[in-house]
């Protein structure tokens, strides 16, 4: 019995054996099996990463952002209660109740005091109008004013750091999404200020170039003869050539005038105005008195002006079919809204290009410095003489 089981130990050994080795093959093999979607779920986040941060991602994703800004600045806004327009209706009307008291009690009998007394009560209506719209009272309802593309424009204007004023979230939650849309647009929107500005310098240097080059004329006779020397490498040398800060202004002007002509059309203001809102907004000012989108009919103006033709008698019937006419220009403010990140990138690639100006351009300041300082100085020795030739005749 001991020999038959000392016999089949070894045997009982083996198969416990490739029964082990064979379990850590299978859970060698489920666990690398596991492992694969996870190792391809990294993989895709990696290379969604990468391609947000070239400078098509970039571009994508601010445009995402800017439209998922929009839509919820319109849900949140949208529900606030805005008392506003009773409370003007109600001024209005008891100025209009407080004149034909004054009215009825002179009845133009004595008319200084009856131009006194009127004059008084226009006066508080107007102080007190004026106080309502130093409040941020339009005359327009949230859904009036929240419309897609001004709550485009708002956006633009946060992470731009713009900043108009003409429009602003009255809601609580407005504001404290406000908050963290500009905490997260501001940091993506000076990713896309810097990737833009360096693929359109480097497109813009390039063009250049190649201009310059096609507009230099060959000297045919230095290349026989760096070919009879045989220094072919010298004609292999090109001389860096620096986009001057000319060509950059000249750019900034053309797509100026561009956005004058392309506002003063669309948005019916006049060449001094269209031209003065491309500037301020181009450089960040943005004083906010002019906004494109402003002049602009939503559909709740519409239905605004229907609810009135249908209460008063004395309004123009052709209203309505004109603001329906001219509800469905909001492509224009997309345009517009192309404009103005495409501005920001021209903007970006003027100062990389500018800023190289500058470097050469102090760099040869500081060579023509250095020569300037030695040539000084030799003037001074050949004039003078070295104090260390003197020094050395009086010591020996």
């Amino acid at each position: 019995m001991s020999n038959k089981f000392q016999r089949s130990s070894p045997q009982m050994l083996g198969v416990g054996r490739g029964v082990g080795v064979g379990g850590i093959e299978a859970s060698t093999v489920s666990s690398t099996a596991s492992n694969q979607p996870r190792k391809r779920v990294k993989r895709c986040c990696r290379n969604f990463v990468t391609f947000m941060c070239t400078q098509v991602g970039v571009g994508a994703l601010i445009v995402v952002y800017a439209i998922f800004g929009a839509l919820a600045f319109m849900q949140i806004e949208r529900e606030y209660v805005d008392k506003t327009s009773a409370h003007v209706l109600e001024l209005r009307q008891n100025c209009s109740q407080k004149l034909w008291n004054i009215t009825e009690e002179h009845n133009l009998l004595e008319k200084p005091l009856w131009v006194n007394e009127t004059n008084a009560v226009l006066r508080e209506y107007q102080a007190q109008i004026a106080q309502i719209i130093k409040r941020g009272y339009v005359g327009r309802s949230p859904a009036q004013m929240w419309s897609f593309p001004a709550a485009l424009m708002f956006c633009l204007s946060v992470i731009t750091m713009i900043g108009y004023g003409n429009m602003v979230p009255r809601t609580p939650w407005g504001k404290g999404f406000t908050v963290i849309y500009a905490t997260f647009g501001i940091p993506l929107y000076i990713l896309y200020f810097l990737n833009m500005g360096r693929v359109l310098a480097r497109s813009f240097k390039f063009l250049y170039r190649s201009m310059h080059d096609c507009t230099q004329e060959r000297n045919y006779d230095a290349r026989l003869e760096a070919l009879e020397n045989g220094s072919l490498g010298a004609l292999t040398l090109r001389k860096k050539i620096i986009v001057p800060s000319t060509a950059c202004l000249w750019v900034i002007i053309f797509y100026v005038l561009t956005g004058t002509i392309m506002f003063a059309n669309w948005e019916k203001w006049s060449f001094l105005n269209s031209f003065y809102f491309c500037m301020t907004s181009l450089c960040k000012i943005g004083f906010g008195d002019f906004v494109p989108g402003a002049s602009l009919t939503t559909a709740a103006d519409v239905d605004a002006a229907t609810h009135k033709l249908r209460e008063d008698i004395a309004a123009d019937p052709n209203e309505v079919s004109e603001l329906q006419r001219i509800t469905d220009q909001h492509s224009k403010l997309a345009i517009n809204f192309i404009y103005m990140l495409l501005g920001m990138g021209l903007v970006a690639m003027c100062r990389n290009l500018m800023r190289e100006e500058v470097r050469v351009k102090l760099k040869e300041m500081k060579e023509d410095t250095k020569l300037c300082v030695e040539d000084t100085r030799l003037r001074f020795v050949g004039c003078c003489g070295d104090p260390r030739d003197q020094y050395e005749n009086d010591y020996y």
